[in-house]
Formats: C-alpha cells, sequence, structure tokens
C-alpha cells in the first residue's frame, strides 16, 4: 500500500526520526532500526520533472547507490552496510558509522594542533585514501562525489589503527572507462586543495598511493591530467 507512490510503513518510520541533512538529492535522517543506529536517506520527487520521468531517474539512481555498495563491501572496502530498501518511496537504510568522524575534520584538527608527529601522520592517511580509492576503482565503481567530508575515520575495535569509510554514493555508477575514474579523482582533488588549502603535497601522496596499488591507474592519471588541463584552460578563458 502506497500514497503518493510513498510507503505509508516508511512514511510513518520516517516522522519518529531526526531529520538531520537536506541535500539536492535527498533527505537524511538519523534513527533506529530494529535496534541498531541507521541512517535513512530518502530521495524526494522533483517538481520540474515529468513525474513518469523522475519516477525512472530517481529509482535508477537508488538502484546504482545499493549496487555501489554491496559491490565496495563484497571487496571488502569499509561503506555502511544497507539494511532495507524501500523502492516505493525510494529510501535506503543504512549502518550509522557511530564515533566516526569525517576526514575533513581529522585534517582540519591536525593542522591546527601542531604535533610531533603531524605530517607522518596526514601522510599515513593519504596513502590510505589512495589505496581504499584504487580498491574501488579496481571494481569499477565511480564515486561521482569524492570530497573528504564523504569519507569517514573509525578506530578499529581490534587493532585501535583508524579504518577508513567511503560514504555517499548518492551519485555513483559502475564504469570500467578511464575517463570516469579520471573525473572522479579530479572531483577528489578539487574539493580536497579547495577545503584543505596548502595540501598539494600530501594529495600528490594520495595519487602515488593510488597508483601504486591500481594496475590500471595510467590511464586514469592520463585522463586525470587532460581533465586539469581543460580545467586550467577554462580558468584562464573565464
Amino acid at each position: 500500500m502506497a500514497v503518493d507512490g510513498r510507503s505509508v510503513a516508511t512514511q510513518q518510520f520516517l516522522k519518529k526520526t531526526d531529520q538531520i541533512k537536506q541535500g539536492a538529492e535527498a533527505r537524511v535522517y538519523r534513527g533506529i532500526f530494529l535496534g541498531k543506529p541507521t541512517i535513512f536517506k530518502e530521495r524526494f520527487p522533483k517538481l520540474y520533472r515529468h513525474p513518469l520521468l523522475d519516477e525512472k531517474l530517481t529509482h535508477r539512481r537508488t538502484v546504482q547507490e545499493v549496487r555501489s555498495l554491496l559491490r565496495c563491501r563484497k571487496a571488502g572496502i569499509s561503506v555502511p552496510a544497507v539494511y532495507f530498501v524501500d523502492h516505493s518511496c525510494h529510501c535506503i537504510f543504512l549502518e550509522d558509522i557511530v564515533g566516526s568522524i569525517t576526514v575533513r575534520e581529522y585534517i582540519a584538527s591536525t593542522q591546527l594542533t601542531p604535533q610531533k608527529n603531524q605530517e607522518e601522520s596526514l601522510d599515513q592517511l593519504a596513502k590510505k585514501i589512495g589505496l581504499v580509492l584504487a580498491k574501488m576503482h579496481e571494481e569499477d565503481v565511480v564515486h561521482g562525489d569524492l570530497t573528504t567530508s564523504n569519507m569517514l575515520l573509525k578506530a578499529g575495535v581490534e587493532t585501535g589503527e583508524a579504518d577508513l569509510f567511503l560514504i555517499d554514493f548518492g551519485l555513483s555508477y559502475i564504469s570500467a572507462l578511464p575517463e570516469d575514474k579520471g573525473v572522479d579523482m579530479y572531483v577528489l582533488e578539487k574539493a580536497f586543495l579547495s577545503t584543505h588549502p596548502n595540501t598539494e603535497a600530501l594529495f600528490d601522496k594520495l595519487l602515488k598511493a593510488y597508483a601504486s596499488s591500481y594496475r590500471k591507474s595510467h590511464g586514469v592519471i592520463n585522463k586525470l591530467n587532460e581533465v586539469r588541463l581543460r580545467g586550467r584552460k577554462r580558468s584562464m578563458v573565464g
């Protein structure tokens, strides 16, 4: 049973949760599902689109997001578990990574409070990010919105070493094309350097770790350089 294309059960459930964010594509809530801390991501209708086209596109986006998450988990990449998907309202129930902080927060706090091993700590983080992204691209998953806000760090239970989680696969898709992966890395580079000024050397270390771990990285790096060049040309024209 559904009202206006939305599951009544899910609709009622979301009323009992806390909305924590609303973006261009979805509303995000936090609550408990089956006794577990859960993030609920609900894609809402775009009124400027024809209803049938909107339904088709939104359904596709939801399927692509879930497919990317499942493919990453199968490959051993740390991403939130998918608990449930309600396709009638395009809502995904995801594991809430409790006790984590964003990579953006970690880098900012580390830069503000100089430590003896600050450079080494950030270098290790850059390497970890590069290796995880190499593994993701090895699985032909293109994230589509790589930023340091969409990466979480959480201390491992057994080792105490921080695990790196990738989140927010709302724009993700499956592609083996070097062009798509190159754009993925370009998006990260732009976001990384604009959010964390004077970290060009750090991003270079991230890219070096990516290249050393991904056997098809040569084509991706070439495409990344092509996109960089086009970006510089547009900036000069502008």
